[in-house]
């Protein structure tokens, strides 16, 4: 490859994993790994500058600004990223060009905090904005509503400039991310790679309820504007802030020497196993404004800091075991067990293996001796096997076809690297089942909540889905204990149970958990069948007959039918009086027959439940992703990529509006 073709090649690379970073918070590579392209492009680029040029990721800051969140807001002062060194060379080559160039220069060393930068404007004491980095020098989103809700913004000072803008950067510590984490498993939704994404995406979300929900956190890094008061120095404005009960970034270190200097790194470094939240590095700045105004900035970089990213620490052990764990959504995941090693200043002796693909990828088995690292992340990871250090005897684990909590068989669901526990049943994952048969897709019992699924599964009253409409038998006990809250609500609760027995059966089927079936699914089901009873009677040949319903489907379904545990649990619902046949309601008809809708964007009138609803009603079918054999995409505002692929394919785009009139005009 030569040097033209190898930089068109660093430039698509960034630019790709760029985006999939800043505006989709979903990176493929390590920080580390996304590091070393752009040194290398930037290595390129010194020695040929004759191939350097405005488009290139070395002359760009940050990613761009989107409208998920609120409005585009142009910067008071850029919102600019720090020139990245990796060695204690280029360290001191830093300290030395100060010192050069400053008289008597302070540094002060800090935690780089591994989150998502933020600038918040007070006016006479009040927050009047928040906005995120956008592209760095002109626009930004405002994110103000949600910044109202993150504990460490304060929205008053007490003793203020007329004007105060600060930056700092908005995280989640391992508690919360781990609790969001588990709630997107509880309720089905996708997990999120790491905090970082996490806090991100939160960020931008439309709703600041979720925001709140999701406990972020800030840290304020630098005063970017003051007026009507005078900071001398960087620590001066850290005293301010902590006097406002502003959180500034913990344990920062002024010193006066290239080794001092080094010495504050090298300590971040070692204390960083011990933080509550991730870092990525360690921050070199100056601390008199002065300096900094004399100094300056590139178009991308002040010249007054940099930030040292520490390379990834890494150390071999021996796999001693794989445990087995069995999620709430029946998934089993693989963890490593390993002699235990000190990484980053913490002892770890665990890692997941996420899935069999991965095992498979390494070909890990107990016995090796593997590779395990840290990344500027608190959680270790398994980097590869040492095979020539294997054991005579090892070979590749492989998760075996039982439960390891129930013994039912295992599958692997399509589509995706997991392994699942086909048991509905399985006290590992009885939560998740139960939340999902209650859940709006399903029986939509409202009011029966995460809270009160646990305390009746802890108490013994729950043990499958069935034992729901048993409960009203333990109606008084259930009110001295106060379970579902006073005599009041417990009435109310039972009673919108009973009332879920008259739903319609695709509602049931919808909510037994069967692997591929879910609510558009089991309409087609039903209205094929006509009821539960047909289905559970139906062969895999006569299964396949339905739409959206292929062979791995039709095999889940016969074989959920022919286990005694499920079909226990179906008699017993129909002794309860659950409707188990599919009911026509007084406004369905057939208009929208053989189409199939994807919807994407924020709809003006309805949420994309109700449009979705509403298509479904007709008899249309609607679709997560856009194929050729979309006929409609149905697109209201900030509809992304969907709609561009739509255009791509020729898909007929339709607004609210025009299905409405679509509607009316078939009716």
């Amino acid at each position: 490859m030569d040097i033209k073709e190898e930089v068109k090649t660093l430039r698509e690379q960034i630019e790709y994993h760029s985006n999939r970073y800043y505006n989709m918070d979903a990176p493929e590579i390590t920080d580390y790994e996304y590091d070393m392209l752009m040194q290398r492009l930037k290595q390129i680029e010194k020695e040929h500058p004759e191939l350097v040029d405005a488009s290139s990721p070395t002359q760009k800051v940050g990613g761009n600004a989107k409208r998920e969140a609120g409005v585009l807001v142009r910067h008071n002062v850029p919102m600019l990223s720090l020139q990245d060194v990796f060695s204690k060379e280029e360290v001191m080559n830093f300290v030395a060009e100060m010192q050069e160039k400053l008289e008597d220069p302070e540094f002060v060393v800090e935690y780089k905090i591994d989150g998502l930068s933020m600038s918040l404007r007070y006016e006479q004491g009040k927050l009047a904005l928040a906005e995120t980095r956008g592209d760095g020098i002109n626009f930004g989103e405002d994110v103000t509503a949600n910044a109202k809700v993150i504990e460490d913004v304060k929205t008053t000072l007490k003793d203020a400039p007329d004007y105060l803008e600060i930056r700092g950067e908005v995280y989640m510590t391992e508690a919360a991310f781990s609790h969001v984490n588990e709630t997107q498993e509880l309720l089905g939704k996708k997990t999120f790679a790491n905090p970082r994404n996490c806090a991100a995406g939160t960020l931008r979300q439309l709703d600041s309820k979720v925001v709140k929900e999701r406990h972020l956190s800030m840290f304020i890094f630098n005063l970017q504007q003051s007026v009507g008061r005078e900071f001398l120095t960087h620590t001066e404005a850290y005293e301010y802030m902590k006097s406002q009960h502003i959180p500034v970034i913990e344990d920062y270190r002024v010193c006066h020497s290239g080794e001092e200097v080094w010495d504050a790194i090298c300590a971040i470094g070692e204390n960083r196993g011990n933080l509550a939240y991730d870092i990525d590095g360690a921050v070199v700045k100056i601390n008199r404004f002065s300096d900094r105004e004399l100094l300056g900035n590139t178009s991308k970089v002040p010249r007054w800091a940099i930030a040292y990213k520490y390379p990834p620490e890494e150390k071999e052990t021996k796999l001693l075991d794989i445990e087995l764990s069995v999620g709430r959504t029946g998934r089993i995941t693989p963890t490593a067990i390993f002699e235990p090693i000190r990484l980053c200043g913490t002892s770890v002796s665990r890692a997941t293996l996420h899935n069999q693909d991965f095992i498979n990828d390494l070909d890990i088995g107990i016995g090796d001796t593997i590779l395990v690292y840290k990344s500027g992340e608190i959680i270790p990871k398994v980097k590869e096997v040492l095979h020539d250090k294997r054991p005579a005897g090892v070979k590749t684990f492989v998760i075996p076809d039982k439960c390891p909590v129930c013994g039912a068989p295992t599958y692997r669901e399509e589509n995706t690297a997991d392994i699942k526990c086909s048991s509905a049943t399985c006290p590992a994952q009885l939560e998740r089942h139960i939340i999902n048969f209650v859940g709006r897709d399903a029986m939509d019992i409202k009011g029966f909540g995460t809270a009160y699924i646990e305390e009746l599964i802890h108490q013994d009253y729950l043990h499958d889905i069935a034992d729901i409409y048993g409960l009203y038998e333990y109606r008084d006990e259930l009110i001295e204990k106060g379970i579902l809250g006073k005599e009041k609500n417990t009435d109310k609760l039972l009673g919108v149970i009973e009332a879920s027995k008259e739903n319609d059966a695709y509602r049931l089927l919808t909510g037994l958990g069967i692997p591929g079936i879910g609510k558009a699914a089991a309409k087609s089901l039903l209205d094929y069948f006509g009821s539960i009873d047909a289905v559970a009677k139906a062969e895999p040949e006569k299964l396949v007959e339905v739409n959206d319903i292929g062979e791995i489907s039709a095999k889940a379904i016969y074989a959920y039918f022919r286990d005694p545990v499920s079909l226990g649990i179906l008699e017993r619902m129909q002794k309860h009086g659950v409707n188990m046949a599919r009911l026509q309601a007084a406004d369905s008809d057939d208009v929208l027959a053989d189409l199939t809708f994807v919807i994407t964007g924020t709809l003006p009138g309805m949420g994309r439940k109700e449009a979705a609803e509403l298509i479904e009603r007709h008899g249309g079918k609607v679709s997560s992703s856009v194929s050729k054999k979309t006929n409609y995409l149905l697109a209201g505002e900030n509809a992304g990529s969907k709609l561009d692929k739509a255009n791509a394919l020729g898909v007929t785009v339709l607004t609210e509006e025009e299905l409405l009139e679509m509607l009316q005009a078939k009716a």
